[in-house]
């Protein structure tokens, strides 16, 4: 059954495990901890989700479930601050927000998938709550998903058990497992199963790609935005299940690496009882690993998505090339300071201009035209092009060569009491509190009428492309739909303003790419 009162008090809403109430507030309605499988523990840990269990009575929605296991990132919390939720391997929740009353509308969905590398992050960050979301007429998803070890792992006696199951890749299993649920019960909420939209920054526009590129999640969504999600191999791209060797980027499988850490954590061998050994480990012994030795300080594994074969039979760059996509539209972009990772190190520019080969004389006139450019500027930008800027163009021509709608932007809006601080650009994830309108205001500083304007803007082209697959809308500025013939980039300029024209930087993203391309075709 649905609500059947469009009063302001919490409704009851009846999904396909039982009854759920949630709490409302500021004319928006939340539900929050809703399990979407049962927790994927002791002889579930590396196994798809499994559907959750039922529960009789009315669950109380008004508190977020635990987050993921995870290391703890950011600052520690100030006095006085109310106790963090401790991580769990108990954490496959999602939470709902939507205009309260919406019981009988046909509102148009979006999905969160957060960032954080695949080893950190969480549905339930005050910074992307759904609140502004519901206020312009969205039912706003967001869920947790497994990352680090416990997300993408594999194990010869993994790849052997169950064969019928997809492998590795747990973190878009819980992905897809949490759009299935929407397509069963968010009908119940005012949702529209028919039009939905998911969305993430970061490892959650990795996330993005990934799924539009999986023959598992085909039907399950209608629409896509790629915050700084890359696009190309090695940007937490795929990874080999089993061959060593294989890939420039990733020469490492996954299997060896899950048998490497069954080792590390004494292990040995590659059976159903090691298996079990690793399944017995604690959630802290998985996340942590083994101590490290006295005087030593060893690289973090790496833990990335992976070529499974069935959820993930490819990387987004190797569809995109082909066209396998599905004819979807597609709004995607980047910062202007988006410099997450580090794939370009030089310490001179003779070694910085060498990373474009032959383009080199191409590349300095592009990054150093005069010769005056300071070193870590020039590789700062780089870094920009090849993890996000560049990758972001060629995802677009492709999905408009297909003839999907596309809509690139770039964010290059700094709110002004952080201006002093972030002289370069907006950073890594800068567009996230606009976008979602829950921006708090710098050091010492008050927001200004200027940083909610910008915000107010950037939501609404967010909630019309979910809308209808178009972020245009009545007293916006015209952002067109992408051409790859032209040279237009839809920018949310530094002075607060919006609007396309030519792209600044067609220079740099012309020379990343012929090396981007160039150092594919010269690989193994």
């Amino acid at each position: 059954m649905g609500i059947t009162s469009r009063s302001q008090s919490p409704a009851v809403v009846r999904v396909e495990g039982g009854e759920v109430q949630g709490v409302v507030a500021d004319g928006v309605e939340s539900f929050k901890g809703l399990p979407f499988a049962v927790p994927p523990v002791g002889e579930l840990r590396w196994r798809p989700p499994q559907p959750a269990a039922a529960w009789t009575g009315v669950r109380q929605a008004a508190e977020f479930g635990a987050d993921c296991m995870q290391g703890r990132f950011g600052p520690p919390p100030a006095p006085g601050a109310p106790p963090a939720r401790m991580p769990s391997e108990d954490c496959l929740f999602l939470n709902v927000w939507r205009p309260a009353g919406a019981a009988t509308s046909k509102l148009p969905v979006m999905m969160w998938i957060y960032g954080g590398g695949f080893m950190g992050g969480s549905g339930a960050s005050a910074f992307t709550s759904g609140m502004q979301f519901a206020k312009q007429g969205v039912v706003l998803v967001s869920l947790n998903y497994r990352v680090g070890r416990f997300g993408f792992f594999a194990f010869p006696a993994l790849s052997s058990e169950r064969p019928d199951e997809p492998k590795s890749n747990y973190a878009y299993m819980d992905q897809i497992a949490a759009l299935q649920w929407v397509k069963r019960n968010i009908a119940a909420f005012g949702g529209d199963p028919a039009n939905v939209t998911i969305f993430g920054f970061s490892a959650g526009g990795v996330s993005v790609h990934s799924l539009v590129a999986s023959p598992m999640a085909r039907g399950l969504f209608h629409k896509a935005i790629a915050q700084s999600g890359g696009s190309r191999d090695s940007v937490l791209t795929a990874r080999p299940l089993r061959a060593d060797g294989v890939d420039s980027n990733y020469p490492v499988s996954a299997e060896t690496l899950g048998t490497t850490f069954a080792r590390s954590m004494g292990i040995e061998g590659t059976d159903g009882a090691a298996l079990a050994r690793l399944r017995a480990l604690t959630s802290e012994q998985v996340l942590r690993g083994a101590p490290a030795p006295a005087g030593t300080n060893p690289p973090q594994v790496e833990t990335t998505p992976i070529l499974d074969g069935k959820l993930i039979t490819e990387t987004a760059e190797t569809a995109y090339k082909a066209r396998r996509q599905p004819r979807i539209p597609l709004l995607l972009g980047s910062n202007s300071a988006d410099t997450a990772g580090n794939r370009i190190r030089a310490t001179t520019k003779d070694e910085f201009l060498a990373r474009f080969r032959q383009w080199s004389a191409q590349a300095k006139a592009a990054y150093d035209p005069d010769g005056t450019e300071d070193l870590p500027a020039m590789i700062a930008r780089a870094n920009d092009d090849f993890g996000q800027a560049e990758p972001a163009r060629f995802a677009a021509n492709a999905f408009a060569a297909n003839g999907s709608p596309v809509y690139l932007y770039r964010f290059s809006y700094v709110q002004a009491g952080m201006r002093e601080r972030l002289r370069a650009g907006a950073p890594h994830g800068g567009e996230i509190g606009y976008v979602f309108g829950t921006l708090s205001p710098g050091p010492g500083a008050a927001l200004t009428p200027e940083d909610q304007a910008l915000s107010h803007m950037a939501q609404s082209y967010w909630v019309n492309f979910a809308k209808t697959g178009d972020p245009n809308g009545a007293g916006l500025p015209v952002w067109p739909r992408h051409d790859p013939k032209k040279d237009v980039i839809f920018d949310f300029r530094p002075d607060g303003s919006a609007g396309a024209g030519p792209d600044p930087r067609k220079a740099r993203l012309d020379v990343t790419q012929l090396a981007t391309e160039s150092g594919k075709r010269s690989d193994p």
